[in-house]
């Protein structure tokens, strides 16, 4: 049975006033409602300033909040939303942004999206926590989702932290630093041993000066 469209206030969908203030451009989806055969999409929006951002996905059937499954990362003035989502249905997707010098607590809604997604083929699983830092222009090219179901014997690290002097992986005490290569951090990390007891592995930086001082950037549950 088709889900019905929900009502909503008149001048809610697309951008914000914020929006041209901030010159963001819609890069990936100008059309602020749309449908998807499939239960994820990746959303790009072009930010000629660094931002800070935070999103909300919502569910229209029942207005349950479903932040664990929208992942944010900027690279090269991109924003990119990663969203996968647990049902099918019609979800509206928020985002909030400011400029990233600015002090305010509260970010200002800049646009909103209504998605119909049609079917729920794929399990959606929940991204990584982010951290602060991680805002601070992070990119995760590997892996995006990673717990107690998914490969754990050698999984591949690979990741962008501007300004870093090392990372590292860890897992219930247990280090694995990654190598820098070109741009990015990159190496494996050997996980089969925790899988399915709720271990927390967390991506990490050193950002120089105390080299035992690292900041969580990530936090997956195996």
């Amino acid at each position: 049975m088709a889900a019905e469209r929900p009502e909503l206030p008149a001048g809610y969908l697309g951008s914000q006033p914020k929006f041209a203030e901030l010159n963001l451009q819609a890069q990936s989806h100008s059309s602020p409602e749309f449908s998807l055969d499939i239960n994820e999409v990746e959303i790009k929006l072009r930010s000629p300033k660094p931002v800070k951002v935070t999103t909300n996905l919502i569910s229209a059937k029942d207005d349950k909040e479903h932040s664990e499954f929208v992942f944010t990362q900027t690279k090269d003035g991109v924003l990119s939303f990663v969203i996968t989502f647990p049902e099918s249905g019609f979800y509206k997707f928020q985002i909030f942004a400011l400029e990233a010098t600015d002090d305010s607590k509260s970010l200002p809604n800049v646009f909103n999206y209504l998605i119909n997604v049609q079917e729920a083929l794929k399990a959606a699983y929940p991204f990584p926590k982010q951290y602060a830092q991680w805002k601070d222009g992070c990119y995760l090219y590997s892996p995006i989702v990673l717990n107690a179901k998914t490969s754990l014997a050698k999984v591949d690290f690979k990741v962008f932290v501007p300004n870093a002097k090392a990372v590292a992986v860890v897992a219930a005490g247990e280090w694995f630093h990654l190598a820098k290569k070109g741009d990015n951090w990159e190496g494996q990390a050997s996980l089969s041993k925790h899988r399915g007891k709720d271990v927390k592995v967390t991506l990490n930086s050193n950002y120089g000066g105390d080299e035992t001082k690292y900041a969580t950037l990530l936090e997956y549950i195996i």
